[in-house]
């Protein structure tokens, strides 16, 4: 798991001057199904910008499917995950950054009325505002604009950064703020969500449990039956699919980053018969694990 991984190992520090990062996510050869960001989420808002192909990507329990060209904003906190809808190539950028970045502005007035709700999570533009209003798609290109700045690092090129977010969150308020209420953003922060977060961090980090349907619902205080149907419109995937990607590339990390056999790492994953693993590796990433290792 790259990219979510990444960004709890390398946390954006609230109280640095830039707190922001930006991540190129490039999958040459996707397949469809493939999943192209892991589920996670963290305290720092997120803008996705598709560059190539086709994806649907759940956020909060909805389905968004995008395309190359459009862009989709992931609240503080909100779960997310997503997967290649074609085989194709896939590419995206993810700008993640924290609020904390504006907190020398909290005295603007007009940033407390306009940006500060947004950033705060008082109130939450659309998931994908240029869809929902194609109006206000002419601040597209400060998007662009901050990926260009951010590749090349030019003088003060976080400054340009910093003042381009904030005129984007500006120029949207402008379209969406009569249309947001606090309901909304209550909406997104589901008890489901809250509830299902402590189970998704303990499978990313014991791949070698066999935990079964049941006890994965009674952790979450469910029946086996409205688990699985929560849990499939969470993360697109059903619970048994969810771990098997999960085992799966994780498996493949550690084929390409140690020098353990494939029946160590099949006991890592949680597979401790090792031609059931090699079969499983095998559905999933379309060859053995003896393969991608040559």
């Amino acid at each position: 798991m790259n990219y979510p991984k990444e960004l709890k190992e390398y946390p954006l520090p609230e109280q640095t001057i830039y707190p922001f990062r930006l991540f190129f996510n490039d999958f040459p050869e996707a397949k469809a199904e493939q999943n192209i960001m892991y589920m996670h989420w963290h305290e720092h808002l997120e803008i996705i910008v598709m560059k190539k192909g086709h994806a649907i990507f759940h956020v909060d329990s909805q389905p968004y499917e995008v395309s190359a060209g459009e862009i989709l904003f992931v609240p503080s906190g909100g779960l997310h995950v997503a997967y290649a809808l074609q085989n194709e190539a896939v590419s995206f950028v993810s700008i993640v950054f924290h609020s904390s970045m504006y907190k020398d502005w909290s005295q603007d007035p007009q940033h407390k009325q306009f940006v500060a709700p947004y950033l705060e999570n008082e109130y939450q533009f659309p998931v994908m505002p240029f869809k929902e209003v194609p109006a206000c798609a002419s601040a597209l290109a400060l998007l662009d604009s901050m990926i260009e700045e951010f590749q090349e690092s030019r003088p003060a090129y976080q400054l340009v950064i910093k003042n381009q977010l904030h005129l984007l969150f500006l120029l949207l308020s402008r379209t969406f703020r009569p249309q947001q209420t606090a309901g909304r953003t209550h909406e997104r922060h589901s008890m489901n969500r809250e509830r299902f977060k402590p189970l998704l961090e303990y499978l990313e980090l014991h791949f070698d449990d066999k935990i079964t349907v049941e006890q994965a619902a009674k952790s979450v205080s469910l029946n086996p039956y409205h688990f699985c149907k929560t849990f499939k419109k969470l993360t697109g995937r059903t619970f048994i699919d969810y771990v098997n990607v999960s085992r799966v590339a994780e498996a493949e990390k550690l084929l390409l980053n140690t020098d353990l056999t494939v029946t160590e790492i099949a006991g890592r994953v949680g597979c401790d018969n090792p031609n059931y693993f090699t079969k499983l590796f095998k559905q999933y990433k379309g060859l053995t694990p003896s393969a991608l290792r040559k």
